[in-house]
This record gives C-alpha cells, sequence and structure tokens, in this order.
C-alpha cells in the first residue's frame, strides 16, 4: 500500500505539469520555449501530452490493479470486524489495556450489567452478552462505520483512476492494437477512408477534432493516434451557418461563437444551436466544445513584384488558403523561373504590442483575451490592430521552400510607414523582417521601381552624374565622383553593404561607410528623382519637411535594399485583396469516463469525513460474582485513535462507572487503579 501511496504521488506531480504546461500544442512552440535539448528530454517522456504517454497509463493501470487487489483483500476482513463486538475477550486481558476501571459492587451480575445499559444505550453504543458461568462479559461498540471510510476512501482512488483511464487514449489504443485498426497517414477524402480507418459510431470513450467551414456540414471527427489519423463519425451532423467574432476597442477578439445547425440522421430533426466557449453543446452522449477557429478557405488575391534584374512589371497571383498555385517570374537574363506557391494561413486580426519589438504571427485564437481567462490584454494602450497579412510558403524547382509573412498594410515604426516581410526557414525559428517604405499610395511600386532601377546602367549612370555634378568640389573632380558613385551603386545592388566592403580590412570597415553609404543614398535620391519624373511626377523638394521626409524614405530604402541579398525569393508577393471564410474547429468528445469521476470523488468525500469524523470507541464490561453475595467488575475501553476526544469520552464513561458503582453500595476502586490515578497517567485510568 505504501508503493501505491507513492504512485498516487507521482501521478500527482505528473498532474501538476500536466497542469502547468500546455498540452497538445505544436511541437514548434515546445521548441521554442525550451530549446533544442531540452525538447528532445521532455519529447522522449511526452509531456507534451502528460496524460495520455504511456508511462502514466501504465501507472494509471498498475494503481488501479494493485488498489483493486487491497480493497478485495481486506474488505471482508473490515466489514467482519465492523460487524463484530468481540464478545469473546477473556476477562482477565482486560487488565492490560491502558484505559481501564474496577471497581466491587454489593448487588449481583444481573443487577449491576443493568445499570449499565441505560448510559450505553444514551451514548449510542449497541452492545452484546456473553454468559460464562455466573459471569457476564458486556462487549458494546459504536462509530464501526469508520472502517467504511477506508473502504469507500480506497474504492474512491479505483473508481476515479478507471474514469480517468476511460477518458484518456486508451479505448482507441487497445482497439488500434486488438481490432486491427490502423490509422490513415495519406491525404484521402474522407469518404475514402477503408473500415480500418474507421471506429465505430457507438465507440463508448473517443476525443476529436472536427474542423468546419463556414456554409460546409461535417459529421466525423479525427482522433490522432501517432503519426496518422483515426476517423470518427458522429451520430449527427453540424452545419456551420455563421461564426461570430466580437472586439474589444484595441481590435483584440474578446470572444467567438459558432451559429451551428444540428441535423439528426436518424429521424430527421434540425435545431439551431450556440457554441462558445465554456458554453458547449450537448446531444445523443456527445459534447461538442469550441476549441478554436481557423480558415476555412479564404480567396486570396496578391501582387507579385520581381527581385531579380531590372524587369519591374508587377504581376496578379490568386489562390486559395490550404492550396498551390504555379507562378512564373522573368528574371531577365536568366530567363523565366516557374515557382510553387502554397498558401497556408490568412490572418485578418493581427493585435500587435509594436513597441516592444516586431510582431510574429499567430493564430487568431492567440489573441482572444476571453480564451485564457484575462481581459488585461484588452486594456493595455500600446495594443493595436496592424491589419491583415497573409502566410506562404515558395517552393522552388529544386524542391527547397522558405516560410514568407507579408503585412497587407503599412505600419509606422521608428518614424517610418514601411510594410512588413516576414522570412524563416522552418516553424522552429523566428520570422526575419525587412522593412519596405511605401510611397504616397501606401504600395510598395516606387520602392521596387527603384531596385529594378539599380539594375539599369544608363539610370545608374545618369543617377550618378547628378549626384556628382551636386557635390564636386574644387579639389574633387566631378568624374571621378561620378565613377566612384557608379562603383558604389553597383556594388550594393548586387551584395549591399558586403559588396562594398569586399576585401577591406575589417578595421577600416568604419571608415569606408562613413564615405561610401552617404554617396550611395544621395545617389539613390537623385534616382529617385528621375524614376518620379518619368512617371509624371515631381522631384523631391531640397529643403523643409518634404526633404526630410524624403531622406527618411531613402534610408529606409537604403537598409531595405541591403537585405534583399538574404531575401531567397526571386519574387516578392504582397496582399491586395481577400474574401475572408472562417472554419470553426470544435472538440468532440464522449467521456463516460466524468461521471464515473464524478461517483469516485462522492466515494472520496464519504471515505474522509468516516475516517475523520466517525470516532470508533469499544467497551468492555467483565463482571463476576464476589464471596459476599457482591459483584467485580472490570471495564475496558479502547479506540483506534487515541486523542484528546476519546479521553474526554473515556472520563465520561468513568464518571458514569464510578456513580453507579457508589450507588450500589460499594463504590471502591482497586488499589492499583488508584495509583494509577495518582501518580497522573489517567483519571482511574
Amino acid at each position: 500500500m505504501r508503493f501505491a501511496v507513492s504512485l498516487l504521488m507521482f501521478i500527482c506531480m505528473a498532474s501538476v505539469i500536466g497542469t502547468v504546461l500546455m498540452q497538445n500544442q505544436p511541437a514548434s512552440d515546445y521548441f521554442d520555449q525550451f530549446g533544442p535539448f531540452w525538447y528532445t528530454v521532455f519529447d522522449k517522456f511526452a509531456i507534451w501530452h502528460v496524460y495520455n504517454s504511456w508511462w502514466f497509463l501504465v501507472i494509471m493501470g498498475f494503481l488501479v490493479v494493485s488498489t483493486t487487489l487491497c480493497v478485495i483483500r481486506n474488505t471482508p476482513r473490515f466489514i467482519k470486524d465492523a460487524r463484530s463486538f468481540r464478545e469473546h475477550v477473556r476477562g482477565s486481558s482486560l487488565r492490560a489495556f491502558h484505559h481501564r476501571v474496577e471497581a466491587a459492587v454489593a448487588v449481583p451480575p444481573d443487577q449491576a450489567m443493568g445499570g449499565l445499559q441505560p448510559w450505553l444505550r444514551k451514548n449510542g453504543y449497541g452492545w452484546k452478552l456473553r454468559r460464562d458461568g455466573d459471569s457476564i462479559m458486556l462487549a458494546a461498540k459504536k462509530g464501526s462505520a469508520n472502517r467504511l471510510g477506508y473502504i469507500f476512501a480506497h474504492v474512491a482512488i479505483v473508481v476515479i483512476c478507471v474514469g480517468g483511464l476511460l477518458d484518456s487514449e486508451l479505448p482507441v489504443r487497445l482497439q488500434v492494437w486488438l481490432f486491427d485498426k490502423t490509422p490513415i497517414t495519406e491525404n484521402m477524402l474522407i469518404s475514402e477512408v477503408p473500415d480500418s480507418g474507421r471506429l465505430s459510431p457507438s465507440n463508448p470513450s473517443f476525443r476529436a477534432n472536427m474542423l468546419i467551414p463556414e456554409g460546409a456540414t461535417g459529421g466525423n471527427g479525427l482522433i490522432s493516434v501517432g503519426n496518422g489519423v483515426l476517423v470518427q463519425p458522429l451520430p449527427f451532423n453540424l452545419h456551420l451557418k455563421d461564426f461570430v467574432v466580437d472586439y474589444y476597442s484595441t481590435g483584440m477578439p474578446s470572444s467567438f461563437r459558432s451559429v451551428v445547425e444540428v441535423i439528426d440522421p436518424e429521424t430527421g430533426d434540425r435545431f439551431e444551436r450556440n457554441i462558445e466557449v465554456n458554453e458547449p453543446l450537448r446531444y445523443k452522449g456527445v459534447t461538442v466544445y469550441q476549441s478554436s477557429f481557423d480558415d476555412g478557405g479564404s480567396t486570396l488575391t496578391l501582387t507579385g513584384f520581381p527581385l531579380r534584374g531590372a524587369v519591374n512589371r508587377s504581376f496578379e497571383v490568386g489562390g486559395v488558403v490550404g492550396s498551390r498555385s504555379e507562378i512564373t517570374v522573368n528574371e531577365g537574363i536568366r530567363g523565366d523561373t516557374p515557382l510553387t506557391v502554397e498558401f497556408t494561413a490568412l490572418r485578418v486580426i493581427n493585435v500587435e504590442d509594436l513597441g516592444s519589438g516586431e510582431p510574429q504571427p499567430k493564430a487568431m485564437i492567440d489573441h482572444v483575451a476571453s480564451v485564457s481567462g484575462s481581459a488585461a490584454a484588452a486594456r493595455n494602450e500600446h495594443l493595436r490592430n496592424v491589419g491583415p497579412s497573409v502566410q506562404y510558403r515558395i517552393i522552388g524547382a529544386d524542391g527547397q521552400a522558405f516560410e514568407y509573412t507579408t503585412y497587407m498594410l503599412p505600419m509606422e515604426l521608428d518614424g517610418s510607414r514601411v510594410i512588413l516581410a516576414g522570412i524563416r526557414e522552418s516553424e522552429a525559428v523566428p520570422f526575419r523582417y525587412i522593412r519596405i517604405p511605401v510611397d504616397d499610395d501606401h504600395a510598395v511600386t516606387e520602392f521596387m521601381d527603384l531596385r529594378a532601377a539599380l539594375f539599369d546602367p544608363a539610370l545608374v549612370n545618369l543617377a550618378a552624374m547628378r549626384f556628382a555634378e551636386k557635390n564636386a568640389t574644387p579639389t574633387v573632380d566631378t568624374s571621378l565622383l561620378q565613377k566612384a558613385a557608379v562603383g558604389a551603386l553597383d556594388a550594393f545592388q548586387r551584395s549591399g553593404f558586403d559588396g562594398i566592403l569586399g576585401n577591406v580590412p575589417e578595421t577600416e570597415h568604419e571608415k569606408v561607410l562613413s564615405f561610401a553609404v552617404p554617396m550611395i543614398q544621395l545617389s539613390l535620391t537623385e534616382l529617385r528623382d528621375i524614376l518620379r519624373i518619368r512617371a509624371g511626377g515631381q522631384p523631391i523638394a531640397r529643403e523643409g519637411e518634404e526633404w526630410a521626409e524624403g531622406q527618411r524614405w531613402v534610408q529606409m530604402a537604403l537598409l531595405a535594399l541591403a537585405n534583399l541579398p538574404d531575401y531567397p525569393a526571386p519574387v516578392f508577393l504582397t496582399l491586395s485583396n481577400f474574401e475572408q471564410k472562417e472554419a470553426s474547429v470544435f472538440q468532440v468528445a464522449r467521456s463516460p469516463g466524468k461521471n464515473t469521476v464524478y461517483l469516485g470523488c462522492l466515494f472520496l468525500v464519504i471515505g474522509v469525513f468516516a475516517m475523520f469524523y466517525v470516532r470508533d470507541r469499544r467497551i468492555w464490561v467483565w463482571i463476576r460474582p464476589a464471596g459476599n453475595g457482591g459483584s467485580e467488575m472490570l471495564a475496558a475501553m479502547t479506540s483506534q485513535r487515541r486523542n484528546l476526544d476519546f479521553n474526554r469520552e473515556f472520563d465520561r464513561f468513568k464518571n458514569a462507572f464510578e456513580h453507579l458503582t457508589s450507588g450500589s453500595g460499594a463504590g471502591r476502586d482497586t488499589q492499583e487503579s488508584a495509583q494509577d490515578s495518582r501518580s497522573g497517567s489517567g483519571r482511574l485510568s
């Protein structure tokens, strides 16, 4: 039993881990939180889904078996002991009890016994008599239900553990092991899933996920098993009529709900319900929870800009979230490059605290304060909705792929309005951003024109010449300054700042950049003016706020151009339009273990109450005839817990015993009892 208690403590510690650490999240979240080393260690013990890990289920199963055997073995003995009065105790053995009292009375045994019975009845004792010749043994007891407390407490452990096992993955895994169910690892339609990949609609226990786009109907859940899934048919269908999101004044979602129509295929009944967080739908023994929400196949329209060579003709790319589109990018002398764009996510809401750094795209569910149980984030004055973003992967002909995210609307960072374009190699690393300045139309068109112009030798020479003419001095020849500007721009467009530094010693980097960067920035200013005039616009004024604003724009363009060599895609895609289609993610569960756990909790309350508040007491009174026609009486009292309450009750019994014996005419205590009383071992004990 001590080992079982140790297992209970181990289960409690594991449950603390499962409560504190968010369970069943993407592996990348844990990788980011703990790092590669601890992620590998913790993954061995599956603490990401601790309640369904093999070691947790084994411990739970062993605890159930061990405690059940303990209950089966000890319950008959406990019940027998609770029902027994133990009237066969030898009278002489009562002298070995610590709490005892002894006296002689002048009445016969039957009359002496009759004087004790009213007190026992008044104090809730039951009794049984045993006669041995002329002697009488009276055995009394109360509080025998205390023994039932041990039984109920141990049965509660078994029942609660069984309830936990019923609601775990164990029933599904048993079907995989014993009934040849095979998880599906390939992409296929649910209608194409074979019987080996389907569970029975009458499956007694399951917990599955179901995604339903707006306007669609679903009647099957998916249960993750290892690296695959099993299809769990439901006894009804759900039709998602509408998905509603409410927002705080900051733009952060505050709550969300699904308006569904429940369709019973057996009876043809239809009725409408709202499913919200903490307000699930319960029907036919299945509970449907609002778990989260996702994209249901939104239609996207993106504008593409080439990032290679002097080509700058934008093009349109269309697609649907969750699908792929094939595009061809013209890279000038390199020819056409075929690419595959996989659209992975559309985030209409992005509530960010830009004062704490650049944003990292999160699922909309992560923004909902009400789901986390706190609306503190909604009162953060620094939070604001920065608008929609699109996330996609670009796959080259060689199969290499990077993940990208682009925000649709410009945001103000460090005093400049920019479009954020992020890139990362995998979900295990955060996005790195390029800040692209926007023009007067809040678009990146002017920046893309400037990028393409850097690959046009004629435009570069013209811009360098204008720079040289405006910045030449008597000591610096105009042609030499123009040549230096052309060389700096050429090196910069090929490799960014690394191209400028080349083989320059590290100690000279600061000196070279302090000369080259202002020259490149002013040359880019001239190049921008040339492009604006060609487009029918006006050059940037050389004074006042317009000049300062123009220089800030060129500085941001300079930094963006310097980062472009590290942007692996030959094309930049920005979201220009979309038609959102929401989808609700439901968790559907049949959990018979819940009621089992409730029953176990009731047993536990009964057991604890019985053990701590029902006090067992036993009294034996041995009465035998004395030589003078009277009787000698020896009484003893005991309990499993000899605490202060027990001592007080013994004192009451002793006082009643003294009154009885004194009223009978004898009323003397034995010399041994009087000595015990004087020695402090207890009043007449």
